[in-house]
């Protein structure tokens, strides 16, 4: 029984020796992988290859492009991996149209910036030319080029002063979105008891005479008052702490009595 063990045990031997040498022989591998590992690594973040060759931009209509991408100072040599984006957004907010941006990294070398733009709540007219006014109440006319057509935010008209303009915009932008579809032409009409008062033209037809201050609230009940009014009627909807209707035909009718009347005094 000892013989056999024996000549098992001596049997077993070279077996365990390759198991040894294909266990070292992995080992050295992973090694070796790791070193080269490292060493890419290293040769890779102290090249030009670990910096940004590539940025795009997404999300811009006010803000040009290339404006965006050299305001970044991203292709300036940058590190990849060393990023310094509350820098990079001081920058590029710097436009007024921007509100805010994010950086996202894209493979080894390219950074997309996505910009987030102030939302353009009306219009203003100078001669021929619409130009945007932003929801923060700037009127963005730096670029010709963004001649539009005013068709989907109503057109404000003598709004001189940029504070007015500003709370407009404000009003605006907390108005239901049905109601703010239904505006075409936003007038400032001031009277000395209201420094603030506003005349609308809505795209359904009708007049609405309101102000400023809470415009937001105080146009919330327009669609109810308007379906109760007949379109054939020329009049003026008053949409203030109390909503009323005031007819034009009224004025019209007085005004023919009172020349019927002139007309007998006469005879």
């Amino acid at each position: 029984m000892k013989e056999k063990k024996v000549v098992e045990i001596e049997e077993r031997i070279p077996k365990l020796k390759a198991r040894r040498k294909q266990r070292t022989n992995r080992r050295l591998i992973l090694y070796v992988s790791i070193f080269f590992l490292l060493m890419l690594f290293i040769i890779y973040f102290q090249s030009s290859y670990s910096h940004v060759q590539q940025v795009k931009v997404k999300g811009n209509d006010y803000a040009n492009s290339e404006w965006v991408i050299e305001q970044s100072g991203l292709l300036d040599g940058v590190s990849m991996w060393n990023l310094n984006e509350e820098e990079v957004s001081k920058k590029i907010t710097s436009h007024e149209a921007v509100s805010s941006i994010e950086l996202s990294r894209e493979f080894l070398n390219s950074i997309i910036i996505d910009v987030q733009e102030y939302a353009h709540i009306a219009y203003v007219q100078e001669e021929n030319t619409f130009f945007p006014v932003l929801e923060t109440g700037e009127q963005y006319s730096k670029d010709p080029a963004q001649d539009v057509v005013p068709y989907d935010a109503p057109v404000l008209r003598n709004f001189e002063t940029e504070e007015l303009r500003v709370q407009m915009a404000s009003q605006l932008s907390k108005t239901p979105k049905g109601i703010f579809e239904r505006i075409s032409e936003i007038t400032l009409e001031p009277t000395e008891n209201d420094p603030t008062r506003i005349t609308l033209l809505m795209n359904d037809g009708f007049t609405v005479s309101s102000t400023i201050r809470d415009f937001s609230v105080r146009i919330t009940p327009y669609p109810a008052v308007v379906d109760q009014l007949d379109p054939e009627i020329d009049g003026i909807v008053h949409m203030r702490m109390n909503p009323y209707f005031e007819s034009f035909e009224v004025e019209e009718e007085e005004i023919d009595e009172e020349e019927v009347e002139g007309i007998e005094g006469e005879g």
